[in-house]
């Protein structure tokens, strides 16, 4: 029997920001509704679940084909609760109405240049490397090793300055979170197990289709990225 799959989709109504981000018009739809119709492509999933707090941000969920089962707790809907407690209640509340689970994928509303088959790798890389945890990743454009920062006089400041005549192609590449989806094992979310660690496998994404969604420049900027790709592909 094929373990019982899930994504779950967080999205609070309480983005400071950009107000209303998670169903604000992203090139023609509610930006949440292309998390849902990637996850609804990539047949990764038994169930996809929108964690909201927001009567409007579940209509809209609805509409677009997830399931919207129960509403967040205010307490796991600040500005200060992680990701790793949000997926654990949705699966906890799961297991204890529906069904037992084995893998459950934390899919963001904000990631609308994220690929089907980008799932399917995920899933795939988590059952066969062993890890907690599979989440999308991708590379820094510069060496982290010669980055700089200004100091109290308002002067540059190497924060590795023994790195200062290394060769950029003898650094080790860096890499950070992507910010688009984190596959992991039941168990891992319920115990609590980081999401940065050595707990998790990377799922690598080209830089250029990756962009955090935070302020209105960022909306602008994954607006441009989007049409690009999709320029490129018709």
């Amino acid at each position: 029997m094929q373990p019982t799959k899930i994504a779950i989709i967080p999205a609070r109504g309480g983005s400071k920001r950009i107000p209303r981000k998670n169903i604000r018009n992203f090139c023609g739809k509610p930006m949440i509704a292309w998390s849902i119709e990637t996850a609804q492509a990539s047949g990764c999933f038994d169930e996809i679940i929108v964690s909201t707090d927001d009567e409007e941000i579940a209509a809209t969920a609805r509409q677009w084909g997830a399931k919207t089962p129960f509403m967040r707790p205010a307490e796991l809907s600040d500005d200060y609760t992680g990701t790793v407690p949000v997926i654990a209640h949705a699966i906890t509340w799961h297991q204890q109405h529906r069904e037992p689970l084995s893998l459950a994928c934390c899919l963001y509303a904000t990631a609308p240049m994220l690929l089907p088959s980008d799932l399917q790798r995920g899933l795939e890389l988590l059952i066969q490397s062993g890890a907690n945890y599979a989440l999308s990743v991708t590379s820094y454009a510069f060496p982290i090793q010669r980055s700089l920062y200004l100091n109290n006089a308002n002067r540059l400041e190497m924060f590795h300055p023994e790195q200062r005549n290394s060769r950029s192609q003898d650094l080790i590449p860096a890499y950070h979170d992507a910010g688009q989806f984190y596959w992991g094992e039941v168990t891992a979310w319920l115990a609590g197990t980081p999401l940065l660690s050595n707990a998790a496998a990377p799922v690598i994404m080209p830089r250029h289709r990756v962009q955090d969604i935070d302020t209105l420049e960022d909306w602008e900027r994954a607006e441009w990225m989007f049409k690009a790709l999709r320029s490129e592909e018709s």
